[in-house]
Formats: structure tokens, sequence, C-alpha cells
């Protein structure tokens, strides 16, 4: 009888273990997430591959409203072939949006949820989203701790200074090399804005989520296991069952062994109205995701890939301004920076800018971004910050480049942090608006 006990004990703990690595994965790893039996009956792809795409939310929810889907990706599942692909949906993306016109997709879940936000997926990606999987941001920080950490190796110099954000001040303060990190410290490395905009915060996400698996499959993991199961459980909600994660356990190592893509929608940073969005290439992005499955896209699904796109650019707003280049969908993130041959300033058109609007002037961001581009620096976005949060306009860049930001028609702080090439001007509240 006791051996009987200890048998069903143990196989409790290891069932208990394989679905709590797999509800970790799924969350942090969306490629994990295919479902036996569960398929698209419309796929973009020539083929007969069971297929399955389950919509991956990172929500910031807020005790005074719902909150925002803060990151969003699309986990691609070839079931017959074993091959897995993750795609990334920068917060920004413009959208139709069901009800509410074209907004930023990240809006979806303010509106209506996740399943506004499953339809919003489904009209741009032209495939329907089989499950969902919604993780809560605030948590995820008591998550990597009850794991132990994670390794990281931080590819650049990374300084950001928000006293007004995240309940009390934000303050990102890293360094480049390999190093170990608690939840606090990897959330600033997932959070942390420069030049790349949304490409290098997708990047992040996707290099931290691989640390996070590497962490998670050691073997350190198992005595850890009852912190992790009180963490997850309250930070995890999806419409997939313990049987579908069980039985998808098994298959992980061919996953893991197979490679996975990782891709962002490709596109191009743009504002209206002092707004950045993110404006995606739809033929693009639906022969990105066939590609990545290696896959072709059918006849049909290639007509309604163009058709859509032709009408989403008729609706484009006219005033609408277009900035940096536009990009494949690659999230590849470089060391040039810790590999620089010499200390000389780069050129404006050698360097990406971000500009955050955190003044309270509408506008401001938008004429900030005049001024850069005439001066020749390439705009990789322009966002809004907490209103009213910096007291005074801040240039963060490189040491090379601070003299490259001198003689600016507005007054401000220039201060070194960062990567070379790149560069956050974060407007104030002394920011003096022409005409004011």
């Amino acid at each position: 009888m006791r051996k009987t006990r200890k048998k069903k004990r143990s196989f409790r703990r290891v069932k208990w273990l394989a679905l709590i690595l797999v509800i970790i994965i799924v969350a942090v790893f969306g490629c994990y997430a295919a479902i036996k039996g569960n398929h698209s009956s419309h796929e973009i792809g020539d083929t007969d591959h069971q297929i399955t795409h389950v919509m991956i939310m990172g929500v910031d929810s807020r005790k005074d409203d719902v909150g925002r889907s803060d990151t969003l990706m699309v986990a691609s599942i070839d079931q017959t072939a074993e091959k897995a692909a993750l795609l990334s949906i920068p917060r920004d993306t413009r959208v139709a949006i069901e009800g509410h016109g074209y907004d930023k997709i990240n809006h979806a879940y303010a509106y209506g949820g996740h399943n506004l936000t499953k339809k919003s997926v489904e009209h741009l990606l032209g495939v329907p989203m089989d499950h969902y999987v919604i993780i809560d941001t605030k948590s995820f920080e008591r998550i990597i701790d009850a794991i132990g950490g994670v390794d990281i190796d931080v590819e650049k110099r990374m300084h950001y200074e928000d006293p007004w954000d995240d309940n009390g001040g934000l303050v990102i303060d890293l360094y480049p090399g390999e190093q170990h990190m608690d939840g606090k410290k990897a959330i600033q490395y997932v959070r942390y804005r420069d030049g790349e905009g949304d490409i290098g915060r997708i990047g992040r996400q996707q290099k931290f989520m691989k640390a996070v698996v590497a962490q998670v499959l050691s073997p350190e993991i198992l005595p850890r296991l009852p912190d992790i199961v009180k963490e997850v459980s309250s930070a995890v909600k999806t419409d997939m069952s313990v049987t579908d994660f069980l039985s998808f356990a098994k298959q992980m190592k061919t996953f893991q062994a197979n490679g996975l893509e990782t891709q962002m929608v490709p596109g191009q940073p743009a504002y209206h109205k002092d707004i950045s969005y993110w404006i995606p290439d739809i033929t693009d992005v639906r022969e990105l995701m066939a590609s990545a499955l290696e896959l072709k896209l059918t006849a049909q699904a290639a007509e309604e890939a163009q058709a859509a796109e032709d009408k989403y650019d008729a609706d484009l707003p006219k005033d609408l301004k277009m900035l940096a280049h536009k990009t494949n969908g690659s999230t590849k993130l470089t060391e040039q920076d810790a590999k620089e041959e010499d200390d000389k300033p780069m050129k404006p058109e050698e360097i990406s800018v971000m500009v955050i609007n955190s003044s309270g002037i509408d506008g401001a961001g938008a004429e900030v971004a005049a001024v850069l581009q005439r001066k020749g620096f390439i705009i990789s976005g322009v966002e809004t910050g907490k209103t009213n949060a910096n007291p005074t306009t801040t240039i963060t860049t490189s040491t090379r480049n601070t003299d490259v930001f001198y003689g600016m028609p507005f007054a401000c702080v220039i201060r070194d942090g960062g990567s070379s090439n790149q560069a956050v001007v974060n407007i104030g509240r002394d920011y003096k608006k022409k005409g004011r």
C-alpha cells in the first residue's frame, strides 16, 4: 500500500511539473501551444498538414481599467511536420477593430477583451486563431523569481529614467555582458525603450523568452515547483485544458530540436497627429507566416492578401507621416555597439531616434520629430509618454554622439546611455511649442 501511495504521489508530482513547464513555455514562448485535434479550417499555405494558431497576450492590467495587451504574439504550429513559428505583432500596429474603426491593436483588448483582439488579429493575418493564452505582466516578475531568475547577455548599455512611471518611478540601468537577472532586472531588460522602437523591444522579448525556456528546462527547476505553481496559476488564463497541455508535453523536445522561426510583422513606423503607429505590409506578413512553416501562399490566399492590403492602404489618413525604413520582419539584435572600432561621432543619417512626448502638450512629439528629420536623423517612432512626466527634455545617446545633438532649437539635457547608433528624445514640461 505504501509503495502504491508513493508511486501515485510521484506521478502527481511529475504531472504537475509537466503541466507547469508547458504552461510557462506556452505563456512565455508561445511555440509550445499546439493542441491535437484542433486546427484551422482555412490555411494560407497549400498543405494538408495539421496546423494550429495560438494567440498569446501579455496584458498590463490595472485597478482602474481593464488594461491593454502590451505584448502580442501568434504561435503557428505544424503538428504534422513538427515545426513551429512565432510572429510578434507590434503593439502600435494600426488595424481595423470591429466597432471602433482603425486604431492600435493593443487597444482592442481594452475595447473588448481577448475576443475582440482575436478578431483583429484574424483580420490582419487572414487565419483563424484556434486558442488564446493571456499572461498578466504584473505577475511576470514574480514568475521569474520563482524559477530562480534567468541568464541574459545584455547586448548594449541600457539607461532610461522616468520618475512618474511605474507607480513611483521607472529606472532602467543595465550594462553590457552576460548576467544572471532576478525578476526586477529581467523586466527592465524587456521594457527598455531605445531608438529601435518596437523592432528592438520585440527582439529583446524574443531573446528573453529563450532565456526563460532554458531556465525552465534546467534540472534546478524541480525544487521550485510549489512557488512556480502559485505564481503561474494566478498569472495565466487560457482556453486550453490540462489534458491538452499534458498531451503536448511529450512533443516539446522535438519542437525544440527542430528550431523555431521568430519574426515580426513587416512594416514601417509612422505617426499621425502625434500618435505613433506601426503600418503593416499585409501581403508580406502573410507570405512570412507561410514561409516560416516552409509553405507557399495559395493563389486564393495571395489574392485575399492583396485585396486586404489595397483596402488598408486606401483607408490610410492622407496626412500620415511615414518614418525610417520599411522592415522585412527581422528582429535580429546586433552587438555593433560593443565592437565599435573608434569613438568618432556618427552622422545624423546613421542614427535612429525614438521621440517620446512626456510634456503633456499635444503635437510636441510631431514637432520635435520634424526638427530632427530636417537635421537628417532617422525617426523610428513617436510615442506618448506619461503626461507631465519629465520636468526637463532629455536626449539619451552614446558618449560618441553627444556632440551630434548640440544646437537643438529647444532646451534639453544631453546624457550618456544606450547604443551608438540610437537615441531617445524624451520631451519634458520645459518644452515650448511654436506659437505658444
